[in-house]
């Protein structure tokens, strides 16, 4: 298959088969058509010499200075490698395919008036898998300015730029949107994971399906409850736990008895997020912009990427009780008094070993810091420009999409523990039939982690399943 780019369609599946599958992408014929017509916008401005930012002007506290047509070359190589300024490891593969796919797409949608030529260039690194160094901080999020340069000097190669193109490589959140796509696309399938493993702790705990009644969501009148417990009904068909009198206590705790309604709350939160990040993926996310009814470039501030970063915040906001939840399920299930089983779900009864309690304190570690990466950043703020003060406000969005990324890596961890946990308990409790989509997990993790019955075992793979976990599908 091939991702044809034409400024306005990019999906969240898109941006995910060619930044991980490696897609073949290309520049659709309207695309380029509309590309070389708006370009006659911005070709006129500099031969006449109108006053327009990044254009025929410098930019940022250097707005105010003239660049003419002949100037307009030297301009462009100054202002791409004067914003060669990013910090910090050099970002992921995936990062970096997904932001030249969205710059590419951005540039399709030609509001910014660069040729077709140019994006074309970004196209082919993408096909050649000839990917540039990208620093993975310095952005503030009024457009990822050091990021698109490192984009720019990477894949440009020998071709030279004309007037107004490098304001319009550099002025874009293309960065901070590609990352945010491919970090909103795996949240999706970690609130999978957990809706797997929690069903697994409804096994191993004997807990009541009551708190899984369909009548709920009507009551409710939530979406994403009633997908949650559409999940739950599919992951325990088949269960002895449906049976009269199969639940051990009347109520369970919360964690338990209110996993639809704040695995539901996620669902809903993160499909207001996806519909956020697909707006845009087909953003003018620049400066200036070509309004071509008008035939004219204005000054406008569609690089502010508030949206996307108070989206994320939601997010992680929307995460964090998800796996808070999670570990206070395997707490309990690690806990004789509430388990009805062994301190540390030791094989035999009164033994002096361990057993998993210590993976309790490893998974409240992990929580811990998932809850503090759920701080919300977009109300931050920062003035950038010390001297002219005009750019003096910040949102952060590309830190945003690094900390919904690092949340969902510990959550992997979180939802590795918990599998080891549940299972253990369910084997420990006997031979009692198992929801089907419960059984795949259980099957999933016996695969990889055998029942520990001696310490000897110690320690589990636990990072290699966390990582199988951050990469694959959840049991359906």
């Amino acid at each position: 298959m091939t991702v044809e780019l034409t400024g306005h369609g990019l999906t969240l599946d898109s941006v995910v088969r060619v930044a991980r599958a490696s897609e073949r992408v290309e520049l659709s014929a309207g695309a380029v058509t509309r590309m070389r017509e708006r370009r006659d916008v911005v070709e006129r401005a500099s031969r006449e010499g109108t006053p327009t930012y990044g254009v025929t002007t410098g930019v940022g506290m250097r707005r105010d200075a003239d660049v003419s047509p002949s100037d307009a070359a030297a301009f462009n190589r100054s202002a791409i490698s004067g914003h060669l300024v990013g910090l910090g490891p050099p970002a992921a593969d995936d990062v970096v395919r997904g932001a030249l796919l969205c710059h590419a797409n951005a540039l399709a949608a030609g509001y910014q008036g660069a040729r077709p030529e140019v994006a074309e260039r970004y196209i082919q690194a993408l096909n050649d898998n000839d990917l540039p160094r990208v620093s993975s901080l310095g952005t503030v999020g009024q457009a990822d300015l050091a990021q698109n340069a490192d984009l720019a000097h990477g894949v440009l190669g020998d071709l030279a730029l004309e007037a107004g193109e490098a304001i319009a490589l550099l002025v874009s959140n293309a960065y901070s949107t590609g990352q945010a796509a491919l970090a909103v696309h795996d949240a999706g399938g970690l609130v999978r994971w957990i809706d797997a493993a929690a069903a697994l702790d409804f096994e191993a705990f004997r807990a009541s399906v009551g708190a899984l009644h369909p009548e709920i969501a009507v009551a409710r009148g939530s979406d994403g409850l009633g997908e949650t417990l559409t999940r739950f009904h599919s992951l325990l068909d088949g269960s002895a736990l449906w049976e009269p009198a199969a639940a051990r206590f009347l109520q369970d705790p919360l964690t338990f008895r209110c996993v639809p309604q704040v695995h539901g709350a996620a669902r809903d939160a993160l499909r207001f997020v996806e519909s956020q990040v697909v707006v845009e993926l087909n953003a003018h996310q620049g400066n200036p912009l070509i309004v071509p009814a008008e035939g004219r470039l204005v000054s406008v501030g569609n690089f502010d990427s508030q949206a996307l970063a108070t989206a994320l915040d939601l997010a992680r906001l929307a995460l964090a009780p998800v796996l808070t939840a999670a570990v206070e399920r395997t707490l309990k299930l690690l806990s004789p008094r509430f388990s009805g089983l062994t301190e540390g779900l030791v094989a035999t009864s009164g033994s002096w070993q361990d057993g998993l309690s210590e993976l309790g304190v490893a998974a409240q570690a992990v929580a811990a810091e998932a809850r503090l990466l759920a701080q919300p950043v977009s109300g931050e703020l920062a003035s950038t420009m010390q001297e002219s003060g005009v750019e003096d406000r910040t949102s952060l969005s590309s830190l945003a999409a690094r900390r919904l990324t690092e949340m969902l890596d510990l959550g992997a961890r979180l939802v590795a523990v918990e599998l080891v946990v549940a299972s253990q308990a369910i084997d420990l409790r006997g031979d009692l039939p198992l929801g089907s989509g419960a059984a795949t997990t259980h099957a999933f993790l016996r695969d990889r982690v055998p029942f520990l019955d001696s310490p000897e075992a110690m320690p589990l793979p636990l990072e290699e399943l966390a990582a199988t976990i951050r990469s694959s599908p959840a049991p359906a």
